[in-house]
């Protein structure tokens, strides 16, 4: 049976942010108050479409390459798959 004590544990939450989750010294941390990534926007401004469904966005698709270079990753697909599991990535 409960006690009035671990039932009310029970209902506590805390939220989290990434900012929390991720170390100060995370190297992805670095990297990302190290360079500015907008300036990928206007190299690649011409290859986009205004027309049909939304695009993924660049600076995405090339932090994800880079994260793929810099921690030594395989393919894209294990890429992905770390991405969605390492909060340091996001």
């Amino acid at each position: 049976m409960m006690t009035k004590n671990q039932f009310h544990e029970r209902e506590q939450f805390e939220m989290l942010t990434i900012d929390k989750l991720v170390p100060e010294d995370h190297l992805v941390r670095k990297i990302e108050s190290a360079i500015d990534f907008s300036f990928i926007y206007p190299l690649v401004e011409n290859l986009y479409s205004g027309l049909g469904r939304p695009s993924f966005d660049p600076v995405v698709l090339f932090k994800m390459t880079f994260i793929q270079y810099i921690f030594g990753i395989r393919s894209m697909r294990q890429t992905i798959k770390e991405i969605e599991t390492n909060m340091a990535y996001c």
